[in-house]
């Protein structure tokens, strides 16, 4: 194996790379140390722990991402797929290169194919093993799918049929072109969603594995405030001129559902969503700086956004959406939620120049009310009334089976379970639909 993963060039360091070469540096030790005799007693038991700890990094992997039946050909392929490199990334916006790259990428991915087909017997053989053979004819438990991203799964499972399938060098390089151009490489183009990690040294976007399979149809009413937030969204992937957008109002009424579901509804033309909270709005720049020259339309999500007077993190945000020197990339939008209209938190004496402790005031409140017009488009999600409640009840038990109940008896206890649940709202209406199947289960 050594003599096939010393050779790469542009793959050399794809991400998760450590257990190929790990295994490859203890197969090419036992060859070295014991070309013809077999390894017994302390040195025999060195090995085979030192491949059972990799086997299981390879468990690990194959359950976060869903791996299924040959998961040593799933991972190789996973390699391929999440490896960020100048081939990969140029493919991903043009697909098939023409150049002296493509020689290297070629050789690179015959090693690939290589290593799809190693046989293993050899070691297992030297070492009385079956766990190679067990890997690479895996029938993997059946999970729920909040366990991991499906979506990234069938495609790494996909792209590894096709490379096991293909014959020449030419198909390799096809198969994976492809692959880059229709889904993208990396985590981005993996996976939906991301967020901010804190490290010592600073911060990393990380993947969201699990998100909401929420579409805009299972969001019933609010009929304008999504026609106003598909056409900006819309408008965006493809390629156009579109605003920041404010959802604000009353808590429970799908601000940020409709976020949610936007996203799923436009993640196969590109478009993705990083989730950052206020206290990270410093590393906003950096974001930007990590996504501006990818193939992908970036929605930096704000929920829940709201500023106490002695909170400032909102000068950072104003500067990256406008005023600061750097201008905004096209590919990236700015979404947020909030059940204050203004955002900052106002006083009476913000309304008055006259106080104690500044001479103009009022200059203080114009500060305040500059976030919100930074924001091109801003969308009122109100409770609803009475009417409109109702139908959110009967729309959401429309969709459930064996509910049991008139619609008579459905809207009259409705009625008596947002009085006593927090007032009218469509997660007031979903909670209770979730009692009734609750007491019916």
């Amino acid at each position: 194996m050594y003599q096939y993963t010393a050779k790469l060039v542009i793959y050399r360091n794809a991400k998760e790379s450590d257990i190929l070469y790990a295994l490859s540096d203890i197969i090419r030790n036992l060859e070295e140390e014991y070309p013809v005799l077999i390894p017994e007693g302390a040195a025999k038991e060195k090995y085979i722990t030192d491949i059972y700890e990799q086997i299981n990094k390879l468990l690990v992997l194959a359950t976060e991402y869903g791996f299924d039946n040959n998961l040593w050909q799933n991972y190789l392929a996973f390699l391929l797929a999440s490896s960020e490199n100048p081939f990969s990334i140029s493919c991903e916006k043009k697909g098939m290169l023409v150049g002296t790259v493509n020689t290297f990428a070629g050789s690179d991915l015959k090693i690939f194919k290589e290593l799809f087909d190693y046989d293993f017997g050899r070691i297992e053989e030297r070492l009385g093993l079956n766990c190679f053979s067990t890997i690479t004819h895996y029938k993997a438990v059946e999970k729920s799918e909040k366990r991991y991203n499906k979506s990234v799964s069938n495609k790494i499972r996909l792209l590894s049929e096709q490379i096991a399938k293909a014959v020449t060098e030419e198909e390799l390089l096809k198969i994976i072109t492809s692959f880059y151009l229709d889904f993208g490489v990396g985590m981005f183009g993996l996976n939906k969603a991301f967020r901010l990690q804190e490290e010592n040294s600073g911060v990393e976007l990380v993947p969201i594995l699990n998100t909401e399979d929420i579409l805009l149809s299972d969001l019933i009413g609010y009929e304008l405030q999504k026609k106003k937030l598909i056409e900006n969204t819309e408008a965006f992937v493809n390629g156009k001129k579109a605003n920041n957008c404010l959802l604000y109002g009353d808590s429970g009424t799908g601000k940020s559902s409709s976020v949610k579901a936007i996203l799923n509804e436009y993640y196969q033309s590109g478009l993705r969503i990083i989730e950052i909270y206020k206290h990270q709005f410093k590393y906003l720049s950096s974001i930007i700086a990590a996504v501006k020259n990818r193939n992908y339309k970036f929605i930096i999500y704000m929920d829940d956004l709201s500023f106490e007077e002695f909170e400032i993190e909102y000068k950072y945000l104003k500067a990256v959406i406008e005023g600061g020197l750097e201008t905004k990339p096209d590919n990236v939008l700015i979404y947020a939620t909030s059940n204050r209209r203004h955002l900052i938190r106002e006083t009476w004496s913000d309304r008055s120049d006259i106080s104690k402790d500044e001479l103009h005031r009022s200059d203080t409140m114009q500060e305040k009310l500059s976030l919100v017009a930074r924001f091109g488009i801003t969308i009122n999600y109100s409770a609803p009334a009475q009417k409109e409640f109702y139908e959110i009840v009967k729309g959401l038990a429309g969709k459930e089976e064996g509910i049991g109940l008139t619609e008579e008896e459905l809207l009259r206890e409705a009625n008596i379970w947002e009085m006593s649940h927090g007032g009218r709202s469509g997660r007031t209406a979903q909670q209770f639909i979730n009692y009734l199947l609750g007491m019916r289960e």
